[in-house]
Order: C-alpha cells, then structure tokens, then sequence
C-alpha cells in the first residue's frame, strides 16, 4: 500500500492527479480548505481516502493538521505540494502580492518542512511540488507570482542537496507546468493551456519515475530555456 497526500486537492492540478493516483491503488489524504470540494471528489475516486482541513497560510495549524493526517494515513510514502494562487493584474497590488508569498512561499514551505522532518525520520519518502514555467522569467503583469515559484524551484532543490548530503533515502521532484487551466491562475482560454486532466498524466510519469524536473507539457522546457536567456529593457 502507497500512502499520497495532495496539498491542494480541491481543484485543478491536484484535483486530477488525486484520481489517477487512486486509481493505481494509492491510499491517499486529500487536503485542502474547501472541504466540501474535498468530499465531492472522494465520491469519485475509487480507493480509500482520508480528507483533512488544511489552510497553509495558517502555518502553525497546517503543521499540525498534517501530521494528523500521517496518523490517519498509518504512515507517509508521498506528499505532491499543489496548493498555489496568483493573479494577473495590470499593476503590482500589495494585497494580492501578500496572498501569493502566504500562499506559495510560506504555506509550501511549512507543509514541504514538515513532512521532510517525517521522512528523514523514516528514512524514506518522496516530495513533490508543482511550480511553474513561471520561475524562468519576470513577468509585469504577475511579479509576485513568478517570484514566488522561483522560491519553490529553489527551495526543492535545496531540499535535495540536504538530503544528499545526509544519505538520506528521499526524493525531491520539481513539476513546471505551463499554462494549465486552473482557476488558480486565471489562465482559461491562454494559448497552449493544457487541461489538468491532460497534465496529471505526465506528472504521474514523473512521480513514479522519480525524476529530478518535468516540464508539463515537455514542450515547455525549450521555452524555459529561451526565457531564461532573453533579455529585456
């Protein structure tokens, strides 16, 4: 028995993926704030599932609501960090500039930590966060935003390096979508935007795979590539 937890279940890109793993026999912990979202989807899926309140911005809580649900689980194999906001706005707002470093900074941070804490412990595990295309450039229109997957991108790969260094048995995956349609990034209708249900198949891939990075869809690894080096006034 595989035992997941998907951070940011209630909706697109974790909402999917929540049911491919179910269905390859995964039993899974479903977090999110919309509870409600959480127990429509367990409707859905046809394995065992446990469904817990978690808002990362509460960071004290998220901790300890997710170690609760470890215990429910009977123990920890995966956790996929999901959970992400941003806005597209036409000049920087503070307000929602602050929602996204809650958000996507500290609350990725304080769930990513605690369960490394659990799986140094067990000398096992696997750690999965979903950032973006976004870390590859700024962007005017979405600073915070493409600021706060930079963090995440760096972050993971710090985390790698620590568990390198110590021999530890953990795995570290960093998912860069790009344009997937989620109400999250407001992205609907965005050219190349690719359904999440489309989407979580390559990111199951990559989980089972234990790769280091996956670009979903693949094409967007040459765009990161070109983003990174092109140069702007």
């Amino acid at each position: 028995m595989t035992r997941a937890i998907i951070i940011g279940a209630s909706y697109g890109i974790g909402r999917e993926l929540a049911k491919i793993l179910s269905e390859n026999n995964y039993t899974l912990g479903l977090a999110a704030r919309s509870t409600d979202k959480l127990l429509e989807l367990q409707q859905e899926l046809p394995g065992k599932s446990y469904i817990k309140y978690i808002d990362v911005t509460q960071n004290k809580d998220a901790k300890e609501n997710l170690n609760e649900l470890i215990c429910e689980l009977g123990g920890l194999d995966l956790i996929v960090i999901s959970s992400g906001m941003g806005y597209i706005a036409p000049v920087p707002n503070w307000e929602t500039g602050k929602e996204n470093v809650e958000v996507n900074i500290c609350g990725f941070m304080a769930v990513a930590d605690e369960a490394l804490k659990f799986f140094i412990k067990q000398d096992a595990g696997h750690i999965v966060g979903i950032s973006s295309i976004a870390d590859a450039r700024c962007d005017g229109s979405t600073p915070a935003y493409n600021a706060s997957k930079v963090f995440v991108t760096n972050y993971l790969e710090g985390i790698r390096q620590k568990v390198n260094s110590i021999g530890a048995n953990i795995h570290v995956t960093d998912i860069r979508p790009g344009l997937v349609n989620s109400k999250s990034a407001n992205e609907d209708g965005s050219f190349w935007a690719k359904p999440p249900e489309r989407a979580v198949h390559q990111i199951y891939n990559a989980i089972i795979k234990k790769k280091k990075n996956a670009y979903v869809a693949k094409r967007w690894n040459l765009l990161a590539k070109v983003l990174r080096f092109i140069q702007r006034d």
